[in-house]
């Protein structure tokens, strides 16, 4: 049975830079960081750059492990820093540290991810081994963003620009019997 993936893209993605399938080599897992898949969308929708497009990942999973496609991986979708034109990104819908991101006495991530989300991730991965003959590789945003930045509370503080997906995130259930590989961490 094929899985269902509701297409809901962008308003700017005709702007997003094409690229062909084979150009894929990496997936990287995010968690929106926000309370809800709304919020999240309101987000992805934000104009933030001059050509008009904003940040967003390919793909959204939702709390009850529904799949939606905001950016079509053909297309190059702003989710992570210097990785963006050969990965697709993957959103989990997740709490991370809303609303405090960058108070240095709320980096604690204490939302686990759904057991059906997780699943319609596994899925989701299998689906675009398939659909991207080069896709090998897999990491978390925090695996490929490293950066510090001063914590908001207290500037002399640093902390990690990015934590996703976090500390709860089922890192060996996802990478069993994926065929891909983690890039870009010492776990």
């Amino acid at each position: 049975m094929p899985m269902s993936i509701h297409d809901q893209p962008l308003p700017y993605v005709a702007q997003l830079p094409e690229r062909p399938a084979s150009g894929v080599e990496l997936v990287v897992i995010h968690c929106t960081e926000l309370p809800d898949l709304a919020e999240a969308r309101r987000y992805g929708e934000k104009a933030l750059y001059a050509n008009g497009t904003g940040n967003s990942g390919h793909y959204y999973i939702d709390r009850d492990g529904t799949i939606y496609r905001y950016v079509p991986g053909t297309r190059v979708a702003n989710h992570v820093r210097g990785y963006n034109p050969q990965s697709i990104g993957i959103e989990l819908v997740n709490r991370g540290r809303y609303p405090h991101w960058w108070d240095s006495r709320q980096q604690q991530m204490t939302e686990p991810y759904t057991t059906v989300q997780i699943g319609a991730l596994c899925a989701l991965l299998a689906q675009l081994r398939n659909d991207f003959p080069n896709l090998h590789q897999i990491a978390g945003h925090e695996d490929l963003d490293t950066a510090m930045m001063a914590a908001s509370d207290d500037p002399s503080r640093e902390i990690h620009r990015k934590l996703d997906p976090g500390p709860l995130f089922p890192w060996h259930e996802v990478l069993s019997g994926s065929e891909l590989q983690r890039i870009g961490s010492e776990h």
